[in-house]
């Protein structure tokens, strides 16, 4: 990554407060985060460190309570609701811990979904051979295994062809062999799209394929390092 170039996302002082009753949860505490186009990212932290919320306000589904946020040099921390909706449409793939598919339609057909309300998005069958699944287009979710539904909703994802992957715990359901092969699918659609990549994960391990790790704690990132030899997700055991 050429330091000079100007980042996708640019965040100052983001915080998020929730507020229950007379009780108030600070789920962010003032986050300075630069992330940059083709960067792959791990974002490590304990349950209630605030990655969640960090991930949700850059995608768009959530609005800080204070601070700046920025994509492109366009202020997302200004944007109302419309405004993130169609700034989630066009330009961020989400990945979940759980799949989202539709039971009744097959994996053809649940990318197809995405590619319907995007501008220049990629065939179906396309997006599924990313993720080494083309041979099982017609199959149903309940014919395919955890890992491989994982894999669609990552097909998904991609195929509107974003310059954003935002993942929310990817493999937090499944075993770790499957789960390497998910992390092996979204480092090679990262080699394919330079798309930046965010995965946020409590597993440490994963650690090891990024290029870039940062750890959250309390609300805050408190560690911002670079792996000089990322390795491959087939390295990776946990």
């Amino acid at each position: 990554m050429d330091d000079s170039a100007s980042p996708i996302f640019s965040a100052r002082g983001l915080s998020k407060t929730y507020r229950m009753g007379e009780t108030e949860v600070r789920a962010l505490r003032g986050v300075d985060l630069d992330l940059f186009a083709g960067e792959f990212v791990v974002l490590l932290g304990a349950s209630g460190s605030g990655k969640s919320t960090l991930l949700n306000i850059l995608g768009g589904l959530d609005h800080p309570s204070g601070g700046q946020l920025s994509c492109r040099g366009r202020q997302l921390s200004e944007f109302d609701d419309a405004g993130l909706t169609e700034f989630r449409r066009r330009e961020v793939g989400f990945v979940f811990q759980f799949y989202n598919l539709i039971p009744s339609l097959t994996a053809e057909e649940n990318v197809r979904l995405v590619t319907d309300i995007a501008t220049q998005p990629m065939a179906p069958i396309e997006a599924l051979r990313l993720v080494g699944l083309e041979q099982r287009a017609e199959h149903f979710p309940a014919q395919l295994s955890g890992g491989e539904q994982q894999r669609v909703a990552i097909a998904r994802a991609i195929a509107k062809r974003p310059a954003i992957m935002l993942c929310d715990e990817p493999t937090g359901a499944l075993d770790s062999k499957t789960g390497v092969r998910v992390l092996q699918s979204l480092q090679h659609i990262h080699r394919e799209t330079d798309a930046l990549v965010l995965i946020i994960t409590h597993n440490a391990a994963i650690a090891a394929i990024a290029d870039r790790v940062l750890q959250m704690s309390d609300g805050r990132v408190v560690s911002d390092q670079r792996n000089s030899a990322p390795q491959p997700a087939d390295s990776v055991s946990w």
